[in-house]
């Protein structure tokens, strides 16, 4: 077996989760879970959305979706409505509290995340990009 693609995938992996841990930890501090986040970060500058594409795009699963989004509700943070043209969907999206929400603490979590990669150079992102981009088409190949 290929010792090459061991380290890098191991790597890839222990990158992934040091940043998502520190993420978890800066979004705690506003009094969010990461997947509370991760949802009022998705619907933030949308009209909103079904809930299919809101799991779509946060990569929650549904029966962890429902959980979530159900506290949000309850918050007063989102609000869901019987989808027009499906009734069997719903339509998810920020309420004005969830709006106000976004734009104070948004750029807020950005910004944090970013402090991560103050060493980096626009080289280095691109490099970065190239070397991931083509990963996922490989990927995603299959």
């Amino acid at each position: 077996m290929n010792k090459t693609y061991l380290r890098s995938i191991r790597l890839l992996s222990e990158c992934m989760q040091l940043f998502e841990h520190a993420s978890a930890r800066n979004v705690r501090r506003f009094g969010f879970t990461p997947s509370q986040f991760d949802i009022i970060a998705t619907l933030g500058n949308t009209p909103g959305m079904t809930c299919k594409e809101l799991g779509e795009k946060t990569l929650i699963t549904k029966g962890t979706l429902t959980g979530v989004l159900d506290r949000l509700e309850q918050q007063g943070w989102v609000k869901r409505s019987r989808s027009i043209e499906d009734r069997r969907h719903f339509f998810i999206q920020l309420t004005p509290k969830g709006e106000q929400v976004f734009a104070e603490i948004f750029p807020q979590v950005v910004e944090a995340g970013a402090v991560r990669f103050q060493a980096y150079s626009e080289e280095d992102f691109a490099q970065l990009e190239a070397a991931l981009s083509k990963l996922k088409l490989h990927l995603s190949s299959e």
